[in-house]
C-alpha cells in the first residue's frame, strides 16, 4: 500500500499559500492544485500531473479508454509529434512516463533540475493538448493488445486481474485496467474527447514537485504554463459497489504451477481502521522475508517461493488479497497453513514484544519508502487528491505507536473470517 496523506485540511478551492515542514501548497485560479517539496541535496527534479480519473470511471463499453488515453497522450498534440515528445526530454538525459490505476492517471518526469521549466511544459502539453492522431490510435491500439497479452501469459498478473473481478462483480472496480479485446478494438478519437470531457475536473488535479528549486520558481511555471487551461468541473459521482458474496471458482490453465488469490473486500480510505489494518497485512504478507506468511510457507514448508499479503484502499472501499504459487499437490497444504496464522492473529494477541517490532518495522519500511524523491513526488500528488493532506512521517509514527493489541485483534476477527473470502486459484492442464 502507498501511504496516502497529509496535515495541513486547507480549502482545496482557496488560492492561498500553505506551509508545512513537509511540502507547500498553491492552487491556480483554475482549481488545479500545485505541491512542491525542497529538498537542498539533489539536482534531479521529479515532477507529474495527476488526475482523479481512473478506469473505475469507465462505462462498460468504456473498458480501457482511462489506459488508452494514458498511452495516446504521447502519440501528438497540437504542436508535436509523437517523435518529439519523446525526444524532448530523452536528448537531456531526463525520463518521461505515466501510469493508470483504479482511480488515478498520472503523467511524469525526471530531469536535471535546469530543465525542470521544459519537463512541465512538456507534461502540461500532453495532459491537456493531444490530439489523438487517427494513425496512431490503430497503431497503439495493436500494442495495447500486445501489453494485454503479456498479461495473460504471465499468471503471477493475470490471477490478480481476474480475482479484482470476483471481489467487485458487475462494477468497474472489479474491470481490468487495460480493458478488453472487444472494447480496445472499439475505441475512436471521438471516445477519448468524449471521455476526457465528462470526466476531468480541474479541482481534482494536483501537480506535484519534488527538486531543490525554491517553491516561487514552481509557481512561476505552472502558473505559466497551466494557469490558461480553463477551469472545468465534472458532473461525474463514483458509485460504491453494493454487495459482496464470497465466490470459489478454479481455472485451468496451461501452466506448471498451480496460482491461488484469496479475499475480500476491505476498509475505505476514510476508515480509522486503514493504518492498523495494513499493518496487520504487512505483519502477515508484508515485504519483509520475516513475514509470517513467509516464514510458514517458504521457509518451514518450502511450498511456496513467495507470497504476498495486499491491502489496497479505494475512496468508497477497499481490497485485501493474498497471492501464491505452488505445485498442485502443495495448494491445498499451503491454504491450511495461511488459514492457521489467520487464526492465530484471530485468537493470540500480539505480546508487548511482538507488537513493538511490529510497529518498528512498519515505520522502518515508509522512511525507506520516502526517501526516494519520485516516490514521495507520486505519494504527495495522490494523497492530496484522496485526502486533502499529506502526514509527514512524525504524524504517521506516532499513529501507529498509539495502534494497540486489542484493535489489532479486533480487526483481524472482523477481516479475516475465511467465510468471508473469495478463492481464485490457476490450475495445471
Amino acid at each position: 500500500m502507498k501511504r496516502n496523506n497529509v496535515r495541513k485540511r486547507g480549502n482545496p478551492k482557496t488560492s492561498s499559500l500553505s506551509l508545512t515542514e513537509e511540502y507547500q501548497t498553491h492552487t491556480l485560479a483554475n482549481g488545479i492544485r500545485i505541491a512542491h517539496k525542497q529538498v537542498p541535496y539533489t539536482q534531479i527534479a521529479h515532477c507529474g500531473i495527476m488526475l482523479d480519473i481512473g478506469s473505475r470511471d469507465e462505462m462498460p463499453n468504456q473498458q480501457g479508454l482511462a489506459h488508452f488515453w494514458e498511452h495516446m497522450a504521447f502519440k501528438g498534440t497540437e504542436k508535436r509529434s509523437s517523435y518529439h515528445i519523446i525526444n524532448r526530454l530523452e536528448n537531456v538525459g531526463g525520463e518521461l512516463n505515466a501510469y493508470t490505476t483504479k482511480e488515478k492517471i498520472c503523467f511524469h518526469a525526471s530531469v536535471l533540475d535546469d530543465h525542470f521549466e521544459k519537463a512541465m511544459e512538456l507534461l502540461t502539453d500532453i495532459t491537456f493538448n493531444s490530439i489523438f492522431p487517427e494513425k496512431q490510435i490503430e497503431r497503439e491500439r495493436n500494442v495495447i493488445l500486445e501489453e494485454m497479452s503479456m498479461y495473460i501469459d504471465s499468471p503471477e498478473d493475470a490471477i490478480q486481474d481476474d480475482f479484482d473481478q470476483l471481489v467487485f462483480p458487475d462494477h468497474a472496480l472489479g474491470n481490468n485496467i487495460l480493458g478488453i479485446t472487444e472494447t480496445v478494438n472499439s475505441f475512436t478519437r471521438e471516445d477519448l474527447f468524449k471521455f476526457i470531457q465528462d470526466n476531468i475536473d480541474t479541482e481534482r488535479i494536483v501537480v506535484s514537485s519534488v527538486s531543490r528549486l525554491p517553491f516561487s520558481k514552481v509557481i512561476r511555471v505552472a502558473e505559466k504554463y497551466m494557469g490558461s487551461v480553463p477551469s472545468k468541473k465534472t458532473t461525474r459521482v463514483r458509485q460504491a459497489p453494493v454487495s459482496y458474496v464470497p465466490v470459489q471458482q478454479q481455472k485451468e490453465r496451461s501452466i506448471s504451477q498451480a496460482q491461488c488469490a484469496m479475499g475480500q473486500p476491505a476498509y475505505a480510505l476514510g476508515d480509522d481502521r486503514r493504518l492498523p489494518f495494513f499493518m496487520l497485512v504487512n505483519l502477515l504478507g508484508g515485504p519483509g522475508m520475516n513475514s509470517r506468511f513467509n516464514l510458514s510457507l517458504r521457509e518451514k514448508y518450502g511450498f511456496v517461493y513467495s507470497i504476498e499479503g495486499n491491502y489496497t484502499p479505494y475512496l468508497d472501499t477497499g481490497f485485501m488479497g493474498i497471492f501464491f504459487g505452488t505445485e498442485k499437490k502443495q495448494l491445498n497444504k499451503s491454504i491450511s497453513l495461511i488459514h492457521k496464522e489467520l487464526k492465530k492473529v484471530r485468537e493470540v494477541p500480539l505480546s508487548v514484544l511482538q507488537l513493538h517490532q511490529t510497529k518498528v518495522q512498519l515505520m522502518g519500511q515508509l522512511a525507506m519508502s520516502e526517501e526516494s524523491n519520485m516516490s514521495f513526488m507520486l505519494m504527495m500528488a495522490k494523497s492530496l487528491l484522496d485526502t486533502g493532506r499529506v502526514d509527514s512521517l512524525p504524524e504517521i509514527f506516532s499513529e501507529i505507536e498509539q495502534i494497540t493489541s486489542g484493535q489489532l485483534q479486533d480487526i483481524a476477527q472482523e477481516m479475516f473470517n475465511e467465510q468471508n473470502f473469495s478463492y481464485l486459484t490457476f490450475l495445471p492442464e
